[in-house]
């Protein structure tokens, strides 16, 4: 069986199929999933020369098959599929002559979507989409489903959900990392782990993209963290041409040597993706014949993460902002009984600036409905930063909804030593992945002594265990008692935090500042016994982050421990005492530039509608609207940024620009003329989210977008080009077998249109490639997309 085989013999994949697609004949535009039933003695001798070269793997044709592709087609999913399985099933009868177990995987590719709320496309839609190809596919007689590249964490979470709780099937799942060990929508090495793993995958790891040396690096990332078996299938190397066609540069012999030091690295499941074929893998094969992987370590980290980052919870204390609660806040509470999510949002971004890790969300009052507030309050907190989030609820229902929804492997408070308790929360942590907090709590109350507490932790540990959950996925919360009624409350607290942590191992956490309840000038108990206790192991303290008492302590204690590397934070901090941040005015009013910055969408509206009464429009639009929008663009390219907070950044600039322009109206004022461009991916490829990105920040920069959608054929674009007069046109394209779509265009408007340039963009491109067929420019990333419309259009920067 495959799961008594994976991380402990090497196991070989197929590898590309669009390359040898196009070989055969696959038109520009035409899905090649259809080849499945029109053409399927084709489709049969690729698997089988993929089976003959050594693969134990070999993936269906069904990259792109789901509900979103084929609704309006006369082809039915379910045929597609099913035929698609049976190609692979036949092919190895044909091409496997010396007995050994072969698998079919049905391959699962990204919708071409981006999600809510970066996209259009609800979360829900997504994991029915997947549902029905994997139920499609279990039934046809898939061995196991191959999730692939896939540069969003939120998509892939929908898949493997879809494959986790609709089949028996093993499951896989692969990212597309650029050079910089980033996806996409901007997660890193650290939280792909974190949410794969949290999430049961089989194994999990990297393809396309690069080549086998270009993903060294990311590799090793993968191996620092991961405790399953990876799964590594580079491209061969770059693209680039000879004689009008398109070759990878890296050849069999040079890409089988790579491997073998990709084996060397730790990958356990190997195999190749754009540009390679049959005599690839054959000379891998070939190469790691013999070979044994390493047994897949299992790794201790305590992680949560976001879509964007992981956080380490480890011997460096964390801080997780409380402020998100409205217990003891009655600004807070008007707030939630209110709807008003901009006032949450302000509070969580003002805890990220003052230095929180983590982000507590509790939105628990009698009147209002928990879940629903919870699942919108998570949403709008990821859309405008990137910290991971702490469910905080008891209310079962509501934490099942967030922890569905949440993007990545959240913190979830809490679980108790009660039976019924556990029953409760540990099926959601083995289903959805997440690090639990573990109150030492159970039938008989909060033990009255450390040892007590020390016994209710064990056995919420042990309970974990039957559920598979492993104790690094545990933060135990001994518990602070106020000691203006319970004297003896914070020596029992601290020496808890003794024992725990010598006797179990785990993580621990604390509301600190419940130690001072009814006691005059808090802040001071509260600093003093958040050090004492970081220095009796706590390892994360929910505090109030603006609160510079317990920040002097944190920062104070990192720097003396040696936490804090040459006291680096420290005089950040404290180097040059800097007067209060501007960023909230003593008003309570955000300038425009800062909610711009933050996507603050009500803050931007109202800052502008202020402004507009002191300030011709086109001065703000100068003066704050640019700077905003060209400092985000700036932390984008530079990685402090993430994609969720550019585009939630140019939602809050179009609101604000909505203002100006009534006003530029009202004044008779000329806003400048905006530049024509016209954007598309092009024919046969229906993967938009490149091209919808670059469209967002283009319009915010005051360019008029004419979007032509997917799958647009070449004369389309030409006949719109020529009848706007642009002088601009963007291309994209995610699938390597769409790409001569993309030269084709290119040909025919220098042929009609010589005048206009042409920028492209997409997974399957780079610079020298994008010279090849002729295009002018090569946009890495979308904001260099928009710096190079502002250099042809002679817009201002």
């Amino acid at each position: 069986m495959l799961s008594q085989r994976l991380g402990k013999e090497l196991l070989y994949f197929d590898g590309g199929m669009g390359t040898l697609l196009q070989s055969k004949g696959l038109g520009p535009g035409e899905l090649p999933e259809t080849w499945n039933l029109i053409h399927k003695e084709e489709i049969i001798d690729i698997h089988r020369q993929y089976f003959e070269a050594g693969s134990d793997i070999v993936l269906t044709n069904t990259f792109g098959a789901n509900a979103l592709k084929f609704h309006d087609t006369e082809y039915h999913l379910k045929d597609i599929v099913s035929a698609a399985v049976r190609n692979v099933k036949k092919a190895a009868k044909l091409g496997v002559a010396d007995g050994r177990e072969t698998y079919t995987a049905l391959d699962i590719g990204p919708t071409g979507k981006l999600l809510r709320p970066m996209g259009d496309l609800a979360f829900e839609d997504a994991y029915e989409a997947f549902k029905e190809v994997v139920c499609y596919g279990e039934e046809a007689g898939a061995d196991l489903v191959h999730i692939e590249t896939m540069s969003d964490t939120y998509e892939v979470k929908a898949a493997v959900l879809a494959v986790k709780e609709n089949t028996n099937l093993p499951v896989f799942a692969t990212m597309i990392f650029d050079e910089r060990g980033k996806l996409l929508t901007g997660g890193d090495v650290l939280s792909v782990v974190a949410l794969l793993e949290g999430l049961r995958v089989d194994a999990l790891g990297i393809n396309c993209g690069m080549g086998p040396k270009q993903m060294m690096p990311v590799l090793d990332a993968i191996m620092r963290y991961a405790s399953i078996p990876v799964i590594v299938k580079p491209n061969a190397g770059l693209p680039k041409q000879k004689d009008g066609e398109v070759f990878y540069d890296v050849d069999p012999g040079h890409f089988a040597e790579a491997m073998y030091q990709v084996v060397q690295a730790g990958a356990c499941v190997i195999g190749g993706c754009c540009g390679t074929t049959p005599a690839h893998i054959k000379a891998m094969a070939g190469r790691c014949k013999g070979m044994r992987p390493k047994t897949p370590v299992e790794k201790g980290d305590t992680i949560v993460s976001s879509y964007g980052q992981g956080v380490v919870i480890g011997d460096r204390p964390v801080i997780i902002g409380e402020r998100i609660n409205p217990t003891g806040k009655s600004k807070f509470k008007q707030a939630l009984k209110d709807h008003n999510l901009d006032y949450i949002l302000r509070e969580g971004i003002t805890q990220q600036d003052k230095g929180a890790h983590i982000l507590d969300v509790n939105v628990g009052l009698p009147d209002i409905d928990e879940v629903s507030m919870m699942k919108e309050v998570v949403c709008e907190l990821q859309s405008v930063t990137s910290l991971p989030l702490q469910i905080d609820t008891v209310d079962i229902t509501a934490m099942e909804a967030a922890m569905r929804i949440y993007n990545g492997k959240p913190m979830v408070n809490s679980v108790n030593g009660k039976h019924e308790s556990m029953d409760a929360v540990f099926p959601l942590i083995k289903k959805y992945g997440g690090v639990v907090i573990g109150l030492t709590i159970d039938e008989d109350g909060i033990p009255d002594t450390a040892d007590g507490r020390l016994k209710v932790a064990g056995r919420i540990i042990d309970e974990a265990k039957k559920y598979g959950i492993d104790r690094k996925d545990i933060v135990i919360d001994v518990l602070a008692m106020t000691i203006s009624s319970e004297p003896e409350g914070a020596k029992i607290t601290l020496d808890a935090l003794r024992k725990v942590t010598e006797h179990y191992g785990v993580r621990t956490v604390l509301g600190v500042s419940n130690i001072s309840f009814g006691l005059p000038y808090r802040p001071a108990i509260n600093a003093n016994f958040y050090t004492m206790a970081m220095q009796c192991g706590l390892s994360a303290g929910i505090i109030n982050p603006s609160s510079e008492d317990m920040m002097r302590s944190y920062y104070s204690f990192c720097a003396l421990m040696n936490h804090d590397k040459n006291c680096e934070q420290y005089i950040v901090q404290y180097g040059n005492q800097k007067a209060p941040s501007p960023s909230v005015q003593p008003s309570g009013e955000m300038p425009l530039k800062d909610a711009i910055e933050k996507g603050l969408k009500e803050e931007a509206y109202q800052a502008a509608a202020r402004l507009v009464i002191e300030k011709a429009p086109l001065a703000i639009i100068n003066e704050h609207l640019i700077p905003a929008l060209d400092a985000v663009g700036k932390g984008f390219e530079k990685g402090t940024i993430f994609l969720p907070q550019l585009l939630m950044s140019a939602d809050a600039a179009k609101l604000a620009f909505a203002v100006l322009k009534d006003e530029l109206a009202k004044s008779g004022e000329a806003a400048q003329k905006k530049e024509k461009v016209i954007l598309a991916t092009v024919k046969g490829d229906i993967h938009d989210i490149g091209k919808n990105i670059v469209k967002v920040l283009l319009e915010n920069y005051s360019f008029d977008v004419i979007d032509l959608g997917k799958d647009v054929a070449p004369e389309v674009i030409v006949e719109r080009a020529v009848a706007e007069d642009v002088r601009l046109v963007g291309l994209s394209a995610l699938m390597t077998t769409t790409v001569v779509s993309m030269e084709e265009t290119i040909r025919q408007l220098r042929q009609e249109k010589p005048d206009c340039k042409v920028m492209v963009g997409g997974a399957v491109l780079n610079e020298e490639y994008a010279d090849m067929i002729g295009a002018d420019y090569y946009g890495k990333d979308a904001m260099q997309s928009v710096y190079y419309a502002q250099d042809v259009l002679n817009t201002a920067k």
